[in-house]
C-alpha cells in the first residue's frame, strides 16, 4: 500500500485530502507544518509527499529541502493557493527545489489522484 504523509496547515482543507486519500486506497499521515512532518517521516517512512508551500513555522519550500536532503529519492508533490504572490510565483520555485510535480489549489479529485499515480510510475 502506498504511503502517503499530507502537510497542510488548512484543518479543513488537510480533512478533506485524507479523507479523499484514504478511500482511494492509500495509507495516510498528516502534519500541520514542516516540523511535524520531519517528525513523522522518521516513523512513518512515506513514499509521497503533499506539501502545502505557505505555511507557519516551517514553510513547504524549505520542508522539501530538508525532506530531500534526508530522503534524496523522495517522491513530493507540491501544492499552493497562492499566498502573497500566488501559486505561480511559488510552485516554480518548489519544482527546482526537488518537487516532482505541482498542483495549483484548489483541485480536483482527479487530478490530485492522476498526480499521485504519474509520480508512482516515475523511476
Amino acid at each position: 500500500m502506498t504511503k502517503i504523509l499530507v502537510i497542510e496547515d488548512d484543518t479543513s482543507f488537510r480533512g478533506v485530502l485524507v479523507q479523499m486519500l484514504e478511500r482511494a486506497g492509500f495509507e495516510v499521515r498528516f502534519a500541520e507544518d514542516g516540523n511535524q512532518a520531519l517528525d513523522i517521516c522518521g516513523s512513518f517512512s512515506p513514499d509521497i509527499v503533499l506539501t502545502d508551500i505557505i505555511m507557519p513555522d516551517k514553510e513547504g519550500l524549505e520542508t522539501i529541502q530538508e525532506l530531500l536532503t534526508l530522503n534524496p529519492g523522495l517522491k513530493i508533490i507540491a501544492m499552493s493557493g497562492g499566498g502573497r504572490f500566488g501559486p505561480e510565483s511559488y510552485l516554480p520555485l518548489a519544482q527546482k527545489l526537488g518537487a516532482k510535480r505541482t498542483l495549483q489549489k484548489p483541485f480536483m479529485r482527479e487530478e490530485l489522484l492522476k498526480t499521485i499515480t504519474e509520480v508512482m510510475e516515475e523511476d
